[in-house]
C-alpha cells in the first residue's frame, strides 16, 4: 500500500464515522433545529466519498443541491413553522418506539449482508476518458432537455408559492371597495388601527349633544 491508497484509507474512515454519527445526531437531538444542521453533516461527509469516488460532478451536485437548497429549505420550513407548544406525548408511544428500532434493525442487517455477500471489484489504473461533466451537460441540453427546463418551471412555482405563504400575515381581514382597485399580484398590507379616531369620534359626539342640549 503506497501514500494515497494510505490517504484514500484514512480518509474514508474518517468520513464514514462522521456520517455515521451525524446521522445518530439527527434521530437522537431533541432539538429539530440541531438535527436540521446535522442532516447537513451527513450531506456532506456523502459527498466527500462521492470525491473519493472520483465523482467530482455527483460531489458538487450533492453540496449545492442537498446542503444548498434541501438543507436550507428543512431550516427556513422550521423557523416559519415556529412551534412554541410543547409536544403531548401519545399514551403508547413505546409502541412506535419499539417498531421503529425493530425495523431499523432489520434495514441494518439486510444491508449489512449485501455488503458483505457483493464482490466488491476494487482496481487501481485508471480509464482515460472524457469527463463526466462533459458528458453529463451534452445529455442535458440535448436528450434531457425537456425534463431539466419543467424541473425549472416547478422550482419557480414552489419558489412564488412559498413567498406567497410566508406573506399571508399581511392580508386584511375584510376587503373595502377600495382595495379591489389595486392589481391581482400585489398583496395588499394590514391596515392600522388609529387609536385616536374613536377618541376624537366620542369627544365630538358629546360637544354635538351638549349644543342641542343648550339649544
Amino acid at each position: 500500500m503506497n501514500l494515497a491508497e494510505g490517504v484514500q484509507t484514512v480518509s474514508f474512515g474518517v468520513l464514514g464515522a462522521m456520517m455515521i454519527g451525524a446521522a445518530i445526531g439527527v434521530v437522537l437531538f431533541a432539538n429539530i433545529v440541531y438535527s436540521a444542521f446535522m442532516l447537513g453533516g451527513v450531506f456532506i461527509s456523502i459527498a466527500g466519498i462521492y470525491l473519493l469516488l472520483n465523482a467530482d460532478f455527483v460531489a458538487t451536485a450533492q453540496i449545492l443541491i442537498y446542503v444548498g437548497a434541501v438543507n436550507v429549505l428543512i431550516l427556513f420550513a422550521i423557523m416559519l413553522v415556529n412551534k412554541r407548544q410543547n409536544f403531548v406525548p401519545f399514551p403508547n408511544s413505546w409502541v412506535r418506539k419499539v417498531l421503529t428500532a425493530i425495523v431499523s434493525i432489520g434495514l441494518f442487517a439486510l444491508l449489512s449482508t449485501m455488503v458483505l455477500a457483493t464482490p466488491w471489484a476494487y482496481s487501481t489504473t485508471s480509464v482515460a476518458g472524457e469527463s463526466s461533466i462533459v458528458l453529463i451537460g451534452e445529455h442535458f441540453f440535448t436528450d434531457f432537455l425537456l425534463p431539466f427546463e419543467l424541473a425549472s418551471i416547478l422550482l419557480l412555482i414552489a419558489m412564488v408559492g412559498a413567498i406567497i405563504l410566508a406573506r399571508r400575515e399581511y392580508l386584511p381581514d375584510q376587503v373595502t371597495p377600495s382595495d379591489l382597485r389595486q392589481t391581482v399580484l400585489t398583496l395588499p398590507e394590514r391596515p392600522r388601527e388609529l387609536i385616536s379616531t374613536s377618541t376624537s369620534t366620542g369627544s365630538d359626539t358629546d360637544t354635538f349633544r351638549g349644543g342641542s342640549r343648550r339649544e
